[in-house]
């Protein structure tokens, strides 16, 4: 595991009070973003590479729970320190086309694997309506509230969304995923195309993390009470 970057645990000193997050990815880009996102250091985030199962036929709040249970579990069996204040959070992140009553969704992972981010928009051709949004979904679990052996934590799930448009042909870097296709409303620019900062102030998973930011903050109010 890697806090900030830096490998191995203790990387902390014992009385930081702020809140520890195990993000559960193997995905660096994803890493980075967050990392980006959350820059204010008003957390301590540590990247946590489990095995996630990949799920189906279920919301994208279900999947993400459901990921986010398997991680616990994993977490639990594993050498990981989980201190009073831990969380452990896993994202699930979906691509909705609106004329496809929001597929791929939860299933772009696959869909881009078969097709590419040129084939994407093509499942769009025999439509007239390009509109879809981006969707990341949190599940945040507060292990380090659980106080006896096989009790379960509490989960909280938790979303962002940016509305936007599928454009015909990719544009911009090939390097994270569908970026190329996916316009956002108000701007002329695929993410891929933008500045990171930029994506980084408008995109679905800023918006979830900013949800998580006030998650964040009533928690810290609870406990000061």
């Amino acid at each position: 595991m890697a806090e900030n970057g830096d490998v191995g645990h203790g990387a902390t000193a014992p009385d930081d009070s702020r809140p520890l997050i195990f993000f559960c990815t193997g995905n660096s880009n994803k890493l980075a973003e967050v990392q980006q996102i959350l820059g204010d250091r008003s957390v301590r985030l540590v990247a946590a590479n489990v095995d996630l199962p990949e799920l189906q036929g279920a919301s994208p709040a279900e999947i993400a729970e459901a990921k986010c249970r398997s991680a616990v579990r994993q977490l639990q069996l594993s050498d990981a320190e989980l201190p009073q204040n831990a969380l452990v959070m896993v994202e699930d992140t979906c691509l909705c086309f609106n004329a496809l009553k929001g597929l791929p969704g939860p299933y772009v992972k696959w869909f881009l694997h078969k097709l590419g981010p040129e084939g994407l928009p093509s499942l769009l051709a025999a439509y007239e309506d390009k509109s879809g949004y981006a969707l990341c979904t949190l599940c945040v679990a507060e292990v380090g509230r659980v106080k006896h052996e096989g009790d379960e934590p509490h989960f909280h799930t938790l979303e962002g969304r940016t509305d936007g448009i599928i454009v015909t042909e990719p544009r911009g870097k090939r390097d994270f995923g569908w970026d190329p296709i996916f316009q956002p409303d108000g701007f002329k620019l695929t993410y891929a195309e933008m500045d990171k900062a930029v994506k980084n102030s408008i995109s679905h998973r800023y918006k979830a993390m900013e949800a998580l930011k006030e998650f964040l903050a009533r928690k810290v109010s609870t406990m000061r009470r």
